[in-house]
């Protein structure tokens, strides 16, 4: 695999620089979980939450997660090198260096931090450092390189944003984030090992145990089918729990069916071409399932 060309920073353009520290926090990510995190706060508040409210959360949101990306990519950079996935990220070209990166990362979390608890409140700001901490220090650092499990359990952290919006509105926890938290964890492996069948041999050349790297197909395809199953019950699961009604529940039984019918085509079928399918259709599956509960939410206003 050929050795990606470093730049220094110094070379670089203000624009190229700027966009090498936005790359860090792995926007595409941060976006997902804003959007888990806006009809959360909507059903916590059985209507639209302030405004100022709403961008605040997000802000510190999109700062934490931001952060811990950032850190992760520090972590990572020895592995990232050896990626063909991950070998553009700027601290394997040399557009930020790793002292750069680490400061930067740092000071995203403590921003983070202090702007949720002067404007949110202190219970959103924990929890927001504390999926960071989890993500680093249990994920990143110790079940990656050590655990095919690894994105079972560190998959926990991404499912902090919608604790994070639930606090946000409330300043307390209930059994209805706490089911929401779990959708995001159950659904976290089935989506992940899709995407890791097709680099499979990325994670192998850089002697990562993810599942698909140290499982055969059929194995990780069998896992993958059960999780969703387990998926699609718990989100049926919050219709009882969050109070709601027709709309949330007919739209996730089809969402669901749809994710279980494609789970299990990848099982029959074991290809890079239906791990991929599935991949691309369980983001589009939570956009849907939580824009649905904000839906259902509104349709009773």
């Amino acid at each position: 695999m050929a050795i990606p060309a470093v730049a220094l920073p110094s070379q670089l353009s203000l624009a190229a620089r700027m966009g090498a520290y936005v790359a860090l926090t792995k926007p595409r990510i941060i976006e997902l979980l804003l959007i888990t995190t806006l009809p959360t706060m909507i059903v916590a508040q059985r209507g639209l939450p302030p405004v100022w409210l709403m961008v605040a959360t997000l802000l510190g949101g999109t700062l934490a997660a931001g952060g811990a990306n950032a850190i992760n990519m520090y972590v990572d950079r020895d592995i990232d090198s050896l990626m063909h996935r991950t070998r553009k990220r700027p601290l394997v070209t040399g557009a930020v260096t790793p002292r750069n990166a680490l400061a930067f990362a740092i000071t995203l979390e403590v921003v983070a931090f202090v702007e949720l608890w002067a404007w949110v409140n202190l219970l959103s700001a924990v929890l927001a450092v504390s999926a960071t901490l989890f993500y680093v220090f249990v994920y990143t650092l110790w079940l990656k390189r050590t655990s095919s499990q690894n994105i079972v359990i560190g998959g926990a952290a991404g499912a902090v944003p919608v604790l994070v919006g639930w606090a946000a509105v409330t300043d307390s926890l209930a059994w209805t984030p706490v089911v929401m938290f779990a959708i995001i964890f159950v659904w976290t492996p089935p989506h992940f090992w899709a995407l890791a069948v097709k680099y499979k041999d990325d994670y192998q050349a850089a002697n990562v145990p993810m599942l698909p790297a140290v499982a055969t197909f059929k194995r990780t395809a069998q896992e993958i089918l059960v999780y969703s199953v387990v998926l699609v019950a718990v989100t049926l699961l919050l219709a009882y729990v969050a109070s709601l009604g027709a709309i949330y529940v007919v739209a996730a039984s089809v969402l669901g069916m749809v994710f279980i019918g494609l789970a299990a085509r990848l099982w029959r079928q074991a290809t890079p071409k239906a791990a991929m399918q599935l991949f691309s259709y369980s983001i589009t599956y939570l956009t849907l399932l939580f824009v649905c509960m904000a839906v259902d939410i509104f349709t009773k206003l």
